[in-house]
């Protein structure tokens, strides 16, 4: 299954790093988060990437083209010019790179990637900016039960702001952590069927126009996770990351953890499954891809 990843976007949030590179190649630990995502994709079984490129896109093409499998694989140094390595990272990976534009909107991105995706039914997207620990194939197992044409992981808020309920009158009624509202958005890992684009004009934005025809449609699902997400949309989320990474804590490198340790219903449920169904208003999250 191919798995499409928006690269365009500018970061404007996380400027202290993407003024010189692409957010998606701001680095967490010793490798950018494009990278993890790919090694977490690849790790199951899913190897087959097309890279939507816009800002700085040739920071990623040279990153790849000029690639040092010597940063996260054991070798050995043979009359100090030698390398044998122990290990692989990339080595059956398949990367498509396709200049969607400077400044389009990730509907555009996906449109502009279309010829391809031909002959493939269904395959894999992301924003490019966002780790987990999620068992792929369930979500994927979930997709073709719902028969929808997207699913998208929903995850809950992690913003530290207050929600606040007002009697219409300037009196505060209620004050609640975002976290504890019961709320859902959108995590930026999708499962989309070839049909979406079928559901799609020029110049609409995924979430907005094109998903609200699916919801019409009965044809768009969320799958709420309650295990870890984390994403780097702002310099304090990166910040984040790195102190988990300092901790020695990486719950979303999954392919350094043993295969029984990757089982679905990690969230804490019974079942993840039975905690998923039908999105009624899916959460838009801005300036990524």
């Amino acid at each position: 299954m191919k798995v499409v990843l928006f690269c365009g976007g500018m970061g404007m949030r996380l400027r202290e790093y993407s003024e010189s590179i692409p957010k998606p190649m701001v680095r967490i630990g010793t490798r950018p988060i494009l990278w993890q995502l790919m090694k977490y994709y690849s790790h199951f079984g899913h190897n087959d990437f097309i890279l939507c490129l816009g800002w700085k896109g040739d920071v990623i093409k040279d990153y790849f083209l000029n690639y040092d499998e010597c940063t996260s694989n054991n070798f050995v140094l043979r009359t100090g010019k030698q390398v044998d390595l122990l290990g692989s990272d990339i080595h059956d990976w398949t990367i498509t790179f396709v200049d969607t534009g400077l400044s389009s909107n990730i509907g555009d991105r996906l449109q502009a990637v279309r010829p391809y995706l031909e002959g493939e039914d269904v395959f894999l997207a992301n924003y490019s900016d966002g780790l987990t620990d999620l068992h792929l194939p369930t979500i994927i197992d979930y997709f073709h039960q719902q028969d929808s044409v997207a699913t998208f992981l929903g995850v809950r808020p992690r913003q530290s702001f207050h929600l606040v309920g007002t009697d219409g009158g300037g009196l505060v009624t209620d004050l609640k952590p975002i976290a504890d509202a019961g709320l859902w958005m959108n995590g930026g890992f999708f499962v989309l069927r070839s049909e979406i684009f079928q559901n799609m004009r020029d110049g609409e934005e995924l979430v907005l126009e094109p998903f609200q025809r699916l919801m019409v449609q009965k044809k768009l699902s969320i799958f709420q996770y309650e295990g870890f997400w984390g994403c780097m949309d702002t310099f304090k989320e990166k910040q984040a990351l790195d102190e988990m990474v300092a901790a020695g804590n990486r719950p979303w490198e999954v392919w350094n953890l043993p295969p029984a340790a990757l089982v679905p219903g990690r969230s804490g449920d019974e079942s993840v499954l039975s905690a998923a169904r039908h999105v009624g208003q899916p959460c838009q999250r801005a300036d990524v891809g």
